[in-house]
């Protein structure tokens, strides 16, 4: 009798509960995002207008620190969001200026690589509740990867502690975004679900997948025909929506039974990664 309960019995929904850290913060909650190329100057645009979501439903809002070392070129227009009269600005201060006076914010602009250099620097411009990568290669994953390992391991401020990475990434036609936990997560006691506290890292769960598909070509594009022979007009615009989308779940609905996705825009086919 009791191997037939346990047999019928129903299985639970793996579900991943937002720190509460981020459903009710006393400040906006701190952001860091790296890379303003194709898919990083739509992933600011979206974190601004969810920004004012947030305000709107009365909550604290969103910080945002952008970082590129890279400047507006001809190859960048129209595949990515800047202007003819940008070209030769920094991608950072162009799109965080725009959006400053967009929307009102005073977010912050970064001309350099999100990079290690002291530990001063790790705990006040580096640190924040969520990382958001939109980086063109593998290397510098595993590169972000380690920084936030090691800034996880500093306790000694409470505020900013380190949340969440979610990362973008594609190919020509096809892409993925991957939300995971820097650390463990407390999830509540729970009798409908099955919580999940830890989202392991992109480098962690598909690391040999990321080395062997490692073909970028890190040249410039010298031109936009060229540029989109690497990666397709809308790939990055669907995927920055659709990460963007998964972000906000995590603030409106304060759980996900998703983590991410696969993409390919080419026939239009999008599998979601479940907890």
């Amino acid at each position: 009798m009791n191997t037939e309960i346990t047999k019928y019995q129903e299985v639970k929904t793996k579900v991943h509960f937002t720190d509460n850290a981020l459903i009710n913060p006393t400040n906006p909650i701190t952001v860091n995002l790296i890379g303003a190329g194709g898919t990083g100057s739509q992933v600011l645009t979206a974190l601004a207008r969810m920004n004012h979501a947030l305000s709107e439903l009365n909550h604290a809002g969103l910080s945002v620190r952008l970082w590129d070392d890279d400047v507006i070129s001809e190859a960048n227009l129209g595949r990515q969001l800047f202007a003819e009269s940008e070209l030769g600005l920094s991608k950072s201060v162009a799109l965080i200026n725009r959006a400053n006076r967009f929307f009102g914010t005073n977010w912050k602009a970064e001309t350099q690589r999100f990079e290690k250099y002291d530990l001063v620097q790790l705990q006040s411009n580096m640190k924040s509740e969520i990382y958001i990568s939109c980086v063109d290669s593998v290397k510098s994953r595993f590169y972000i990867a380690e920084i936030l390992n090691e800034l996880k391991m500093d306790k000694s401020y409470y505020r900013n502690q380190c949340k969440y990475w979610m990362d973008f990434g594609n190919s020509q036609f096809t892409g993925q975004v991957l939300l995971s936990t820097i650390g463990n997560i407390k999830q509540p006691n729970s009798k409908k679900y099955e919580t999940v506290e830890s989202l392991p890292f992109i480098t962690e769960e598909f690391g040999e997948l990321l080395k062997i598909s490692e073909t970028e070509d890190d040249t410039p594009s010298c031109s936009l025909a060229e540029a989109l022979e690497k990666q397709d007009l809308f790939i990055n615009s669907v995927l920055a929506q659709m990460g963007s989308s998964l972000l906000w779940s995590l603030f409106r609905n304060g759980l996900i039974e998703n983590r991410g996705f696969f993409l390919n825009l080419k026939n239009f086919q999008s599998q979601p990664i479940k907890l």
